[in-house]
């Protein structure tokens, strides 16, 4: 499944968010929660998905520093989650600080997964890359012309 679009919730005071309908499926058997780095946002993955993007982080040998850092940068801030019976995902709150989540979020489908942050630095971060992504398309300078 590829994971779609943006959605705009309320986090409850207990640090529940809730999860699109059409990802609920995906997410029934778990999800891994990571810290999004460099960005800061919550980066989740169906737990079935998840080994692949570990992959990525594990390519480096365990005996370099390289590859002793990545995997303690990505796998010391990774939880493991699941839905409740209201579709709702429970932020540990090491990622909630992490991701300055308060009141108003957004779920953001990235393709393999999702990305949840805080609203107003969502704005600020798709404001900031704009210029950056038209011109990887070719398509224009910072001002979008």
């Amino acid at each position: 499944m590829l994971f779609l679009g943006r959605h705009e919730y309320a986090m409850d005071e207990r640090g529940r968010v809730p999860m699109p309908p059409r990802f609920r499926d995906a997410l029934m058997h778990g999800m891994i929660l990571t810290q999004g780095t460099p960005d800061h946002c919550i980066r989740a993955y169906p737990s079935t998905n998840f080994e692949e993007q570990a992959s990525l982080y594990m390519n480096e040998p365990v005996t370099t520093r390289t590859g002793r850092v990545m995997r303690r940068a990505f796998f010391s801030g990774a939880y493991q989650a699941e839905l409740d019976r209201q579709g709702r995902v429970l932020i540990p709150p090491p990622l909630r600080e992490y991701a300055n989540l308060d009141n108003q979020v957004v779920v953001v489908g990235t393709g393999e997964g999702i990305e949840i942050w805080n609203a107003g630095d969502f704005e600020s971060a798709i404001g900031a890359e704009e210029g950056a992504f038209l011109r990887s398309l070719g398509s224009g300078d910072e001002a979008g012309n």
